[in-house]
């Protein structure tokens, strides 16, 4: 049996980090790890090897595009797959999430069927 695909969930709203942590949790072999805020997060981030990242990007503090370019210029997680998941569903916003090299960009409110299929495709592009 293969070890489960480590995701973490990065949203500063519970009732987010929940809703996603249950679509993650409808993937078999998943284990989910919730953060939230941005320093929790980054904490994580260099403590442990993750699979997937979803990360929201209106949070208090530093924000999500800066925990993106921090994990993406230093941690173990450099080269993890992320995918955003905001209500920023601006042009700039996903440019500027792009060229830190996210895998995917979700806008909210969520929709399951797109999610899934974005956190399958990023576990099995992790895998090879």
């Amino acid at each position: 049996m293969s070890a489960p695909r480590k995701v973490l969930i990065v949203d500063d709203e519970e009732s987010m980090r929940l809703l996603l942590g249950r679509y993650v949790s409808s993937i078999a072999g998943t284990e989910v790890t919730l953060a939230g805020g941005c320093e929790e997060a980054l904490r994580l981030a260099r403590d442990r090897d993750y699979d997937l990242i979803l990360l929201g990007l209106l949070m208090p503090g530093i924000g999500g595009i800066e925990v993106l370019n921090r994990i993406r210029s230093g941690s173990r997680n450099a080269a993890t797959r992320v995918i955003i998941v905001s209500v920023m569903a601006d042009p700039d916003t996903q440019n500027v999430c792009k060229a830190l090299g996210i895998d995917d960009y979700i806008v909210k409110p969520v929709v399951r069927k797109t999610l899934v299929a974005a956190m399958k495709a990023g576990l099995a592009q992790a895998a090879n």
